[in-house]
């Protein structure tokens, strides 16, 4: 019994791995510690060059995250070498992993060679208005899965990248001018002239149309009771939606004041009451 149960053997034994791998797994916690603070540092100072270098901000997110991602990897392995695991045997295991994990995450790659396809191309970047998959927003982040929107009532939206890279995209910001279009339907009994000329002084009292190109006040419908003249303006991009808005409050005004009438729909009754039936209004065409 006391062969079996030789206390100093055991306690040997036990030493001996400790003094082995104790201390492997001592550098390998230091190592861990110290790389991951590397890293951060690195991260820093590569965002901080980044910015000095002037690189485009849709960018700097991107590649501040890839880098993140390779040094921890690259600083898990070496930890692992540290353990005294045999590298070939892992990596060939690291290897066959990756295969399966791949297959796994499609989507996620998807999304991966989305996002670097769309920072490739530049079909936007941080800070255009944007319209895609159904949602707009200005373009807050370009990250490596995904990009996010902020909308002009400050939601997030979130859109992966695979998706995004592969649809319609429509940018509001990329052009420097945008042109105006208003339709304002009148009275076939006003003077088109008089309707014409006033729509003229409130266009050119703005500073804010451009002259080049033209302003254009065209008639685009004509009906029993009513017309529809188009102005088509050009401004900044900046100044769309202020001069939108504008626009249509001093053109009402402008109406009321000069007494441009608006048209107003005509309607029949038919039917009677002699029958006891409910008279019904109906508009005419």
């Amino acid at each position: 019994m006391s062969d079996l149960f030789n206390f100093d053997a055991y306690s040997a034994t036990i030493t001996n791995f400790v003094m082995v791998y104790g201390l492997r797994l001592v550098v390998a916690v230091i190592t861990l510690l110290v790389g991951l603070w590397v890293i951060n540092w690195l991260n820093r100072m590569m965002f901080n060059l980044m910015v000095k270098k002037d690189v485009d901000v849709s960018l700097r997110p991107f590649l501040k995250s890839v880098m993140a991602v390779a040094l921890r990897v690259l600083l898990i392995i070496l930890v692992i070498a540290q353990l005294g695991v045999e590298m070939t045997s892992f990596i060939a295991i690291l290897g066959s992993a990756g295969l399966a994990i791949g297959l796994a995450l499609q989507g996620s790659l998807a999304n991966f060679a989305g996002g670097v396809l769309i920072l490739t191309i530049k079909p936007f970047r941080v800070g255009d208005y944007v319209e895609a998959q159904g949602q707009g927003g200005t373009v807050d982040m370009i990250n490596i899965f995904n990009t996010v929107l902020k909308t002009p009532d400050n939601k997030t939206i979130f859109i992966p990248n695979g998706p995004l890279a592969n649809s319609v995209v429509v940018n509001y910001t990329i052009e420097k001018t945008r042109r105006v279009e208003f339709n304002f339907a009148v009275s076939v009994n006003n003077d088109i002239g008089k309707v014409r000329q006033l729509l003229q002084n409130l266009i050119q009292a703005d500073n804010r149309v451009l002259t080049d190109p033209a302003p254009a006040i065209v008639v685009t419908n004509f009906a029993e009771h009513s017309l529809t003249l188009s102005v088509r303006v050009w401004v900044e991009k900046e100044n769309y939606w202020a001069f939108f808005w504008d626009m249509n409050e001093r053109a009402k005004a402008a109406f009321e004041e000069q007494g441009i009438k608006m048209p107003v729909p005509r309607r029949e009754m038919i039917g009677g009451a002699s029958n006891g039936q409910t008279p019904k209004a109906v508009p005419q065409v």
